[in-house]
């Protein structure tokens, strides 16, 4: 009976001292984890503030027949031929003449130019017989009358002779031209042409109550479309309004945007991205990274096979990275990929 005892007692033991053994191993044992790095990186960041409008031309005129007469539609000295949609045009260019002979006859513009000479020659006469005594003050007096009302009725007979003409008011595009026959009578007011410039643009925003404090007149804006994607264009804060929406809780603002390529047109819902804030040479790290616990800010950077806890303080940041201005150094490597399942002073395998 003691035998069988003392050959438990020795059987226990060999069981309790593997498994000792087996456990050392256990505790000895480290796990090596796959991560990714990548060298800090200096770069500009952006604090912006994001908005949509409809983009509407800076200019834009909408021009009618003045009188009724003959649709005559004019060649456009560019292209050779007559104006269509889309023709630029330069200010003052003729595009539409509405003819009525009758019209012109009426007004007789070369007998008030005529006027207007010999009135001119009157007056030059009776100034050299005043000087010579040869006539009152009166009569001088008398021909500069007759001269002023030459004038006014020459000058209102331009006046009436252009409305015949149909002229661009400024510089721009044609967006709208109404089918007309060729010499077909139309009348007045009938619509003719329209005409925007749009090589700059305005934009009605509306910004969020949070931003008044940030967003002032003459910032910067970035004006992007998804039918150019790989094109961004600027614009400008020109106005804001001091006074707050009591429904939406937005205050309004006005954007002018350099549209020299005409890349924008009138009409499209584009997306502004006004630049309150940047920073040139600074250390930049994706957002996606940083890890979060108790309000402190952390990554992890790698030296020697080894993954660091590293706090971190941020400052501006945009939709993918975040500027770090605190808690880095231009020899870190940091971890990218394979952070997850990190703690501090953890073994790592760097792959590529």
């Amino acid at each position: 009976m003691k035998s069988k005892n003392y050959k438990l007692i020795i059987f226990t033991a060999l069981l309790t001292l593997i498994g000792c053994r087996n456990n050392t191993s256990l505790s000895q044992m480290e796990i090596v984890s796959p991560v990714t790095v990548t060298d800090i990186t200096y770069g500009s960041i952006r604090k912006t503030y994001s908005t949509t409008s409809t983009a509407i031309s800076h200019s834009e005129a909408e021009l009618a027949a003045q009188m009724t007469g003959t649709y005559i539609l004019q060649i456009n000295p560019r292209t050779k031929k007559p104006y269509v949609l889309g023709d630029k045009v330069n200010a003052n260019d003729l595009i539409v003449r509405i003819d009525d002979k009758s019209y012109e006859n009426g007004i007789s513009i070369e007998s008030k130019r005529m006027n207007l000479e010999i009135a001119e020659q009157e007056l030059e006469k009776q100034k050299n017989l005043y000087d010579k005594g040869g006539v009152t003050l009166y009569d001088v007096r008398n021909a500069e009358v007759k001269i002023i009302s030459s004038r006014l009725d020459y000058e209102n007979a331009i006046i009436n002779l252009e409305k015949m003409n149909v002229r661009a008011p400024f510089n721009g595009v044609i967006v709208n031209l109404p089918h007309y026959t060729q010499g077909a009578q139309i009348p007045s007011g009938s619509s003719i042409v329209s005409i925007m410039n749009y090589s700059t643009m305005l934009l009605d925003i509306n910004l969020p109550e949070s931003a008044i404090n940030d967003i002032r007149v003459g910032q910067k804006a970035l004006i992007t479309h998804y039918t150019i994607p790989q094109d961004t264009i600027m614009g400008e804060i020109t106005e804001l309004s001091p006074a707050i929406s009591a429904e939406t809780r937005t205050f309004k603002g006005k954007l002018l945007v350099d549209n020299e390529d005409l890349l924008i047109r009138p009409g499209m819902f584009v997306k502004a991205d006004i630049v309150v804030d940047h920073k040139d040479l600074t250390i930049i790290i994706p957002k996606s990274i940083i890890q979060n616990n108790r309000n402190r800010k952390y990554v992890y950077v790698v030296k020697q096979g080894i993954a660091t806890l590293r706090e971190i303080q941020v400052g501006l940041e945009d939709k993918d990275n975040v500027e770090v201005t605190r808690g880095l150094n231009r020899d870190d490597q940091l971890v990218i990929r394979g952070y997850e399942t990190l703690r501090d002073n953890s073994k790592v395998k760097i792959q590529k």
